[in-house]
């Protein structure tokens, strides 16, 4: 039996030493959550920002502010920022972040089922050849060499409901991790046709 993205994730971090951060905005907690319910996964999981309200992402993970004023919430970097943001925060090798609009009303500009899904983590050894896929390529912390870091962001558009909107968010960016784990690229033969990497 194959394992649910969630357990996969602490399993290939596990096995790898490194510890998760998750920064949530649309999902309120969902990701936390379906980590959290993996037994174990405290070896791994430092712990989780749900930074619901705009002004949370800037002040408590560090998104740039004049891009939050210019494009609003629901944006590929300011998904990265997220990622990035907590992952500092926390103290994390890796930080995920969800942000995006679940409905019932458009959010920014954006419509509903809008939704950016990002990762980010330690510069890999397959960096060199892997940076027309990477995302933004990224120092976190100033000067500090062991924060550099490598993002990649996913841009989804979502059909049904709230509910399914946030759960495939969910499902989404704990995928993402997983391949940023195993090594894949996002240009394999299973990944979405609405994924991209790097900006917006």
């Amino acid at each position: 039996m194959s394992l649910g993205p969630a357990a996969e994730a602490l399993r290939l971090l596990q096995a790898r030493g490194e510890t998760l951060a998750v920064a949530e905005s649309l999902t309120g907690g969902l990701v936390a959550a379906e980590l959290t319910a993996v037994p174990g996964a405290s070896r791994v999981f430092r712990g989780s920002v749900t930074a619901y309200a705009t002004e949370l992402k800037h002040d408590v993970l560090g998104v740039d502010g004049t891009l939050l004023a210019e494009r609003g919430a629901v944006d590929a970097d300011v998904a990265l920022q997220m990622a990035a943001g907590v992952r500092k925060v926390m103290g994390a090798d890796w930080g995920i972040a969800t942000t995006g609009v679940a409905g019932p009303d458009p959010q920014d500009g954006q419509a509903v089922g809008t939704v950016f899904v990002a990762v980010d983590g330690p510069v890999s050894e397959l960096s060199g050849t892997d940076s027309a896929l990477s995302g933004a390529l990224s120092t976190v912390g100033g000067v500090d060499s062991a924060l550099r870091s490598e993002g990649k962001v996913a841009a989804l558009r979502l059909n049904g409901g709230r509910s399914d909107i946030r759960m495939e968010s969910v499902r989404s960016v704990l995928t993402l991790l997983v391949e940023r784990l195993s090594g894949e690229r996002a240009g394999n033969e299973r990944a979405q046709d609405t994924e991209q990497n790097g900006g917006t």
